[in-house]
């Protein structure tokens, strides 16, 4: 694993700034699905002027928009896994 470091280093040192970036955008993303979708008490749909029995989208939107939070949650979980791998560990401490 010591002689792999050096060849990460030098040609991949620009995956980790990338992944950060693409955590931070699908983490506010993440944030603004979880904001818009309606739960039992109305969500904060209803705070920006939506109707608190009618969904904005349509009917059928409660479920597009749990498949979609799902799908963005798994790949936020999966962009972290992979910036955990990619980036060096300490030099101990």
């Amino acid at each position: 694993m010591v002689a792999i470091m050096p060849v990460l280093v030098g040609v991949w040192s620009w995956v980790p700034p990338v992944l950060n970036v693409l955590v931070i955008i699908t983490s506010l993303f993440l944030v603004l699905l979880v904001l818009i979708q309606r739960g039992k008490g109305g969500g904060l749909s209803g705070a920006f002027g939506g109707a608190g029995g009618s969904s904005a989208f349509g009917s059928r939107a409660g479920d597009l928009f749990t498949r979609i939070t799902i799908i963005v949650a798994a790949v936020w979980v999966s962009l972290i896994m992979i910036l955990i791998k990619v980036l060096p560990s300490g030099t101990g401490g």
